[in-house]
């Protein structure tokens, strides 16, 4: 990853994830994963950032624009795809998720995030699009 990779979005990002660290702070670990994001998204609100929930993307196949079921938990000011977990450990697959839904969505950036954890920020992971 390049210097003006790590950058992208860096004080968007930054923003979420003290929202993030803030609904931790005050819930812990242990959670429903709905939880997490009904009070992630109290807390965007409360800061004043833009968000969508449960974001929708459909997918093109042949030219046809087929709904599939795929939604990311945010989409954030429209530039920052994020992803809530509240699992043991983040496996690969659901970074392959989070890589699919920055695909999907045009965005860039992306956040991967496990409430699952003791310290909030062993539990997040931070992808950069090509």
């Amino acid at each position: 990853m390049t210097p003006r990779q790590n950058l992208l979005e860096e004080s968007l990002t930054r923003e979420i994830i003290g929202a993030s660290i803030e609904v931790h702070k005050a819930l812990g670990p242990g959670l429903l994963e709905s939880a997490y994001q009904a009070c992630l998204a109290h807390e965007l609100t409360l800061r004043g950032v833009q968000f969508e929930r449960e974001a929708a993307f459909p997918v093109t196949y042949k030219g046809k624009k087929l709904d599939c079921g795929y939604r990311a938990d945010f989409i954030v000011e429209g530039r920052v795809v994020v992803e809530l977990k509240a699992v043991v450990r983040l496996e690969s697959v659901y970074e392959a998720q989070l890589l699919t839904y920055l695909k999907l969505s045009g965005c860039k950036v992306g956040l991967l995030i496990n409430f699952n954890v003791p310290v909030l920020k062993d539990g997040i992971v931070r992808r950069v699009l090509g």
